[in-house]
């Protein structure tokens, strides 16, 4: 079958081991499904699959992708939760939680296989495009927000690095839930955008904020953390998800973390619980998630190179006829 994979590991120049060609078919096994993919979208964490984080020399060649959503063997239309090993579902019981294309083959093919305990059933109400674009980025915001900086109504919350996409999720999100979503970017244009999808401000990042906030959803890292820790409120929360500038700020902001007793919480992708909440949230309220690009599977190379560049706003979709 077509499959997009990685073939080498590369830390400096990640998209030279990637690679466009056939693969070997999923192979039938206990507890496992196979499902026809549709549509699936890309993550930051393929390219970090490229330079080797997360991804064993040894596990090579790797089809990449961990977002998809498709035709399963009876004909349903699904979508993927792509935590491996978490409950025990078609794995070992012992077998410790992982994302897809860490250990197993991902979704950037004709067909994918996981634990039959991983497939949801899609809503009718979601293309297949739009569904391929939740299992990750947006289930990360998802738990972000309502999980881990537990957030109500009203609340306000700063959303660094606007255009990426759990950045993207979490201003939609937060709109749709009755937060006063802040947002931040370099660029002018995102910002822009960011005001288009609900964030009642966007401001340069570092910019100071017209209030405090209760909660930061951050995914940027180094180059956000000092603004981000700053802007909270005393007794906020910081969440962070991602540290795409690096994971080393100059200055760790301890002084004012332990001072105004602020919370940082660490996150990491989302329970299949919450993923049902977040399909259901989608379909019943209208929100939908921030598209980029749709292209044909035989153009990722392209996506990759938008996805490396940082010029998405929102999510790349690869398809299959």
């Amino acid at each position: 079958m077509f499959a997009v994979y990685a073939a080498r590991i590369d830390r400096d120049q990640p998209l030279s081991g990637l690679e466009l060609g056939e693969r070997p078919a999923p192979e039938a096994r206990p507890g496992w499904s196979t499902v026809t993919v549709k549509a699936a979208s890309l993550n930051h964490h393929d390219l970090w699959s490229l330079r080797g984080v997360g991804l064993a020399e040894d596990k090579l060649p790797m089809i990449l992708g961990c977002d998809a959503a498709g035709v399963d063997e009876d004909g349903n239309e699904v979508v993927l939760h792509s935590v491996i090993g978490q409950s025990g579902h078609g794995v070992g019981p012992k077998e410790p939680r992982s994302i897809l294309t860490e250990r197993y083959q991902g979704t950037f093919a004709e067909q994918v296989a996981v634990p039959t305990w991983n497939i949801l059933p899609k809503p009718k109400e979601l293309s297949f495009a739009e569904a391929a674009c939740l299992p990750t980025a947006w289930l990360t915001a998802y738990r972000m927000l309502f999980t881990n900086a537990g957030v109500r109504p009203g609340d306000s919350v700063l959303v660094q690095g606007a255009g990426g996409g759990v950045a993207t999720a979490a201003i939609v999100l937060g709109k749709a839930a009755g937060l006063r979503v802040f947002a931040t970017s370099r660029d002018e244009a995102k910002r822009k955008r960011a005001l288009e999808l609900g964030a009642v401000e966007a401001l340069e990042s570092g910019a100071r904020l017209p209030q405090r906030v209760d909660a930061v959803i951050e995914t940027v890292g180094a180059a956000t953390w000092s603004h981000s820790v700053k802007s909270l409120k005393p007794g906020g929360t910081l969440v962070i998800s991602g540290a795409t500038s690096g994971d080393r700020p100059s200055h760790a902001e301890l002084t004012r973390i332990f001072f105004l007793e602020l919370k940082v919480v660490g996150s990491t992708m989302g329970t299949k619980d919450e993923l049902e909440d977040l399909l259901s949230f989608c379909a019943a309220t209208g929100v939908r998630p921030v598209i980029d690009e749709v292209m044909p599977m035989d153009r990722a190379r392209e996506g990759f190179e938008r996805l490396a560049s940082g010029e998405q706003f929102g999510k790349v979709v690869l398809t299959n006829p």
